[in-house]
Parts: structure tokens; C-alpha cells; sequence
């Protein structure tokens, strides 16, 4: 099971949209792949942004978009 849930990360990233305006993400699809992409960094040799119990890239991916440390882009 996912922690947080695709809804909980969805709200957070949706966060800073303006009422009226469309929501950065409204799909799981969008948080799977922006996690992954961010995964892939991590692998690749990025370094976390957050402290992490689990040390699985994708883990640490997870957390650091529920942290808003990285942000998703509208139209991607």
C-alpha cells in the first residue's frame, strides 16, 4: 500500500492552484509518472531531497513530492 495515498498526493500537489483554475494533476497516471521520472534521477545519482527510512528511489520520490520538495509542471 501506497503512503501517502494517490489522493493525499494529488491534494498536495494541487495545493498552490488558484480556485477557478485547472488542477496540475487529476489522474494517478500523473503522480505514477512524475515519481517514477524522479526515481530515475535518484538512480541516476541525484540526491535526495529528504531523509528517508526507506532508501528504495521510488520510496524517497514519493516523500519528497508529499514534502513538495519537487514540484509537478501543468502540461506534462
Amino acid at each position: 500500500m501506497l503512503h501517502p495515498s494517490y489522493s493525499d498526493l494529488m491534494k498536495v500537489v494541487n495545493s498552490e492552484v488558484e480556485q477557478g483554475e485547472a488542477p496540475i494533476v487529476n489522474s494517478r497516471y500523473s503522480i505514477v509518472m512524475a515519481t517514477s521520472r524522479r526515481a530515475r534521477q535518484i538512480i541516476g545519482g541525484d540526491t535526495a531531497m529528504v531523509e528517508s527510512r526507506d532508501r528504495k528511489p521510488l520510496s524517497v520520490a514519493v516523500e519528497e513530492l508529499n514534502q513538495g520538495k519537487i514540484k509537478i509542471l501543468g502540461g506534462e
